[in-house]
Order: structure tokens, then C-alpha cells, then sequence
């Protein structure tokens, strides 16, 4: 028997094809069949799509592969938190799935800032060794979750604000832009996040802080028991949110605009540029032009995260956008060099 011949004529009849099908079909045990779909994978003849018991085989043919993706409407990944970086997570989602497809570019612009930060957050705070990642879409939205098994958002505020209880922790939180770790982040991911989000829930330990936007109001419930944080976001795929007006709303007028060239005045805002965050806010709406200039003038230095983000992450996205700088201190092009390999 012709084990790949028999997958191949499979998938060129029904689509796609798992290993279990052909076991069913043959008798044949699944390390042996295996083995065939595999060798049919490292010849470029088949490629697996999807994860977990959702994964199966198709044909490597562009346009089979393009809409069979595009059908792929949630994903579930566990992340080790080795080396773990929130932007190759995303876009391994868009590549992967057809969760993307088709959304207006503010909801994109609103989830990229979203999952980006709450999974940033995770990476960097928690201390767990596992993330669990979801991202699903649905008829009317989208809506992803960042689960953690570390210390716990509100147990970590506690702990480092020498605070009472998770009360007084989630109030901390409240007041915006607070962070357990002042040295990395300026604490305005979560501020930020529970602004564009239609409902935005943060769990973690016994407490359930909800924002919800759609009734313009937050709520803290109790809730049974979890080891670390749950962090659920949804939004509506037809919301008009603008994640550059609410920026602007809560930092004041940051940018001035020309036909061709934006210059960013990091200046006129008020506290270190330390963050991804920050460089993601800053960053939001400029990749409609072809040059930006950033001026660092009175700016002391910035961090290896606001940089990475700006001249890694962000150019690597926007490949055909120039990034310039100016007015820049010895403290500023050296974090510059650093992300650049040396070259300035």
C-alpha cells in the first residue's frame, strides 16, 4: 500500500486530513503513519495547521493554505517564559490564524496595544514559569486571555507597597501608571488597556476587578481561588475607540504632524521613557508617514525596553518607514547602539 499516495489523494478530496484518519482508514498504527505524513512535511508537499487536537494536515498550496488560515478563529498557546517575547507571540497569532482578517485598523491598533502589554506584564512580573495565551474571535468581537500561574497582581502590589490587603492593592492600581518594577515599566499598560477595551477583567488570588466600559463603570467582585493573574479583554469588532485619541485624552497633544515628517516631542511629556509602553503610545498613528524625526531634547535617557520597541520591533513592522532622532545624549546612543548592533 502507497501510505502517501493514500494522505495525498485524502487531502486533495477532502481539504485536510489528521494522522487519526489515516490510521482509521489503513490499521496501520500511529507511529507508522506517523512517520509518512512527516516525510511528506520535510518534502514541502503538506504543511500542519493549527494547534493541539484542532491541528491537521493540508496541502502546501498557497491559496488552500491562505483560507484555510483564514478559518482558523481562536488559538490557545502555552508559553514557557524563557526568553519569551510578546511581539513574536502576536504576530505568530496573525500568521498562523484568521483571527486578523478583515478588522477595521483601530480595533488592530487596539489589540496589537492590548495583548502586547497584558502579555508584557505577564513575561515580566509574574515570575511563572508557564503563560497561557487565548485569543478568539467571534460574530460581534474579539476577545483574548493572559493566564499566569507566578505571585498574583494584586498579592505582588501588596507586597512591594507594604499594603494591607488586596483591597488597598487594587486601589493602588486604580490611581494609574504604578508599577512594582519603576526600573522597567511606568505602570500605564494596565491604565491604558482598561481605557480602550470594551470589558477588561483582571483576576487574581480572590478578587475580580472588572472595568467595563460599555456601562461605563468598575466593579470588584470576590471570586474562588487562583494561583497568579487572569487577564480577560474583549472588544467589539465594529467599536469606534481610537487608541491614538484616548492616548492623547490622558497625555496631552504629542505630536506635530507635516505632510511627510512627524516630529515627537518626548519632551513635553512628564516622566522617564523607560517603557515599551511608552514607545507603543508614542509610536500609535505614525505609520501613515514615510519619515519620523524623535527629539530627545531634555530627555535624560531611556530604557533598553522604550528603545528595542522603537528601533527593533516597530522598524521591523514598518520596514519602509524612516526613523531619525536628534538632540539625542551619550546615555540615549549608547541604549541606541545597543539595539542596533553597535551602529548609530
Amino acid at each position: 500500500m502507497d501510505i502517501k499516495n493514500l494522505i495525498l489523494k485524502e487531502l486533495s478530496e477532502k481539504r485536510k486530513a489528521k494522522v487519526a484518519d489515516i490510521v482509521k482508514a489503513t490499521g496501520f498504527s500511529r507511529a507508522y503513519i506517523s512517520r509518512f505524513f512527516n516525510e511528506l512535511k520535510k518534502q514541502g508537499k503538506i504543511v500542519l495547521i493549527g494547534k493541539a487536537n484542532k491541528a491537521c494536515y493540508i496541502l502546501a498550496k498557497k491559496e488552500l493554505l491562505r483560507k484555510m488560515r483564514k478559518e482558523i478563529l481562536n488559538v490557545r498557546r502555552i508559553l514557557k517564559n524563557i526568553n519569551l517575547s510578546e511581539d513574536v507571540v502576536l504576530d505568530g497569532i496573525k500568521k498562523d490564524t484568521g483571527i486578523f482578517s478583515g478588522l477595521p485598523k483601530n480595533i488592530i491598533s487596539i489589540l496589537d496595544y492590548a495583548f502586547t502589554e497584558m502579555l508584557n506584564n505577564a513575561i515580566v512580573h509574574s515570575r511563572s514559569d508557564m503563560i497561557i495565551v487565548i485569543m478568539e474571535r467571534g460574530k460581534s468581537g474579539i476577545n483574548f486571555e493572559v493566564n499566569d500561574f507566578g505571585i498574583g497582581i494584586f498579592n505582588n502590589i501588596m507586597k512591594k507597597r507594604k499594603l494591607n490587603n488586596e483591597l488597598e492593592a487594587i486601589q493602588d492600581l486604580l490611581k494609574g501608571k504604578q508599577t512594582t518594577a519603576p526600573k522597567e515599566h511606568t505602570g500605564e499598560g494596565i491604565f491604558f488597556t482598561s481605557k480602550v477595551a470594551d470589558r477588561l477583567v483582571i483576576q487574581s488570588s480572590k478578587k475580580n476587578l472588572i472595568f467595563d466600559n460599555r456601562l461605563n463603570d468598575i466593579f470588584i467582585k470576590d471570586t474562588k481561588f487562583i494561583r497568579g493573574s487572569k487577564v480577560k479583554f474583549e472588544i467589539d469588532k465594529n467599536s469606534k475607540r481610537d487608541l491614538n485619541r484616548i492616548f492623547k485624552e490622558f497625555s496631552g497633544e504629542a505630536f506635530d504632524f507635516g505632510k511627510t515628517k512627524v516630529r515627537v516631542d518626548l519632551y513635553e511629556m512628564d516622566n522617564a521613557f523607560i517603557s515599551r509602553s511608552q514607545a507603543r503610545r508614542i509610536l500609535t498613528g505614525l505609520e501613515k508617514f514615510r519619515t519620523i524625526v524623535l527629539d530627545f531634547e531634555n530627555v535624560g535617557t531611556i530604557g533598553q525596553g522604550f528603545a528595542d520597541e522603537v528601533f527593533r520591533v516597530w522598524r521591523g513592522h514598518h520596514p519602509d518607514i524612516e526613523v531619525k532622532y536628534q538632540n539625542a545624549n551619550e546615555n540615549i546612543l549608547f541604549m541606541i547602539k545597543r539595539i542596533l548592533g553597535g551602529r548609530a
